[in-house]
């Protein structure tokens, strides 16, 4: 495998080496040296590349990491049934089930943190994904350095949703009424099934019913402050977030956006 890597890198990639075979890019022999600050976290990484999955394994561990593989679709939902990862970074291109199939299985049962590999420019799969459960994506060719960042950052969130300690109370915005205690969500009677991070959103933007937050506040309050990528990402939760909660008894949706700045709960 090494001997495909090559020092001339596609640009952009100058701080590491590119894997033409992987599609990936590594880091420098000094991104290899683990970090005490890494949280304990279960990754499990699913790709049929077995050369790039054991790669990405390998940096993963020495970033401190409990890392586990799968290289079918089917493989990938057993082992998260067994392994109860904390994030699956699963490639979209499986044999047996494709990982759209997977993404949407591992959702039945589990609401670990799931970080799509897609190829470039496959738009479709990004929001397909993203629409069934996924968290994030990668684009490939990718960093390896990028992938371990965003798995920090993404086991940096709070496990149950953004909400301050102090807010143990329910936030009612109109007929919209979330419960940060219960992680729950309804619209009048009707219980309304969130992901994690559509959730996190979702409680983000109540906890400031009429006030407009821009697409970098919530990627800040939601996914991370160190966090790396398109800050668009946000606009396919919330286009999930407002095709579940459906309208109020006005027939408005609860999400506006303001052009040009960004989105809100609520009236001002």
């Amino acid at each position: 495998m090494f001997e495909d890597l090559m020092k001339i890198s596609p640009p952009g990639t100058e701080r590491g080496w590119y894997s033409p075979l992987t599609g990936a890019i590594l880091g420098s022999m000094a991104d290899r040296t683990p970090t005490t600050a890494t949280p304990p976290g279960r990754v499990l990484v699913v790709d049929d590349e077995q050369p790039l999955a054991q790669m990405v394994a390998s940096y993963l561990i020495r970033a401190g990491f409990d890392t586990r593989q799968a290289h079918t679709g089917t493989q990938a939902v057993d082992e998260t049934r067994r392994f109860s990862p904390d994030v699956v970074v699963l490639d979209l291109g499986l044999p047996e089930l494709d990982g759209l199939e997977v993404c949407r299985r591992i959702r039945t049962f589990s609401d670990c943190y799931i970080l799509m590999l897609t190829a470039r420019g496959s738009e479709d799969d990004k929001i397909s994904g993203l629409t069934l459960g996924a968290d994030d994506y990668i684009t490939k060719p990718f960093s390896i350095r990028e992938l371990v960042t965003r798995v920090h950052a993404v086991l940096r969130r709070p496990r149950t949703s953004t909400t301050p300690p102090q807010v143990t109370t329910p936030l009612i915005v109109g007929d919209l009424i979330l419960d940060p205690v219960a992680h729950q969500v309804r619209v009048g009677e009707t219980t309304v099934e969130l992901t994690r991070t559509e959730f996190e959103l979702l409680v983000a933007l109540a906890l400031r019913p009429g006030q407009v937050l821009t697409r970098h506040d919530l990627v800040t309050e939601v996914w991370d402050t160190t966090w790396v990528g398109d800050e668009r990402i946000v606009d396919v939760h919330i286009g999930n977030l407002r095709r579940k909660l459906g309208t109020n008894t006005q027939g408005r949706g609860f999400i506006d956006t303001v052009r040009g700045v960004g989105y809100r709960v609520g009236q001002p």
